[in-house]
């Protein structure tokens, strides 16, 4: 902490005070994270704002680059970035207003709409995941031996949240 001053750890202290030592690890670790996405989501959207990229808009993009066929299913793309439907259809709306993806019939499922990136969308994602490895995937803030244990440790919350969800 630059000032000496970490406010998530005043909070701590202040749950100790009354008494919920059981909650204090608990909120201190969510508001932990909480903090940090708060600040990694602020530098990805420096860096994807000049290509007028929010991340929701990235990931699908992305996801579609790596695709075989540059194409999925509208539900796929949901369950694939763990999102609500709503967010996937409001950034398909974003990408296909922008020429960036389309949608299009399936050709076997008539009840079920591919999303297809376009040549603009490939070029697009390419250069943004450019900037990105650069200016955060690169640098995410700590040393590697530490984002390797974080990969492990956060592997095993989001196993733990899900199966209480």
């Amino acid at each position: 902490m630059r000032s000496g001053f970490d406010p998530i750890d005043e909070s701590r202290k202040q749950w100790l005070s009354r008494g919920w030592t059981e909650a204090a690890d608990g909120m201190t670790l969510v508001t932990s994270i909480m903090r940090a996405h708060q600040l990694l989501l602020a530098r990805v959207d420096r860096t994807l704002k000049p290509f007028g990229l929010t991340f929701s808009r990235y990931e699908v993009l992305a996801l579609l680059s790596f695709t075989k066929r540059g194409a999925l299913p509208m539900n796929k793309i949901t369950k694939r970035l763990q999102v609500h439907a709503t967010s996937t259809t409001n950034s398909v709306d974003r990408l296909e207003a922008a020429s960036l993806a389309a949608r299009r019939p399936h050709p076997a499922d008539g009840r079920t709409t591919l999303v297809e990136i376009t040549d603009e969308g490939r070029l697009l994602v390419a250069q943004a995941t450019e900037a990105l490895n650069t200016a955060v995937f690169e640098q995410p803030g700590v040393e590697h031996t530490t984002v390797e244990r974080l990969l492990v440790d956060l592997s095993a919350l989001r196993a733990g949240i899900e199966e209480l969800a």
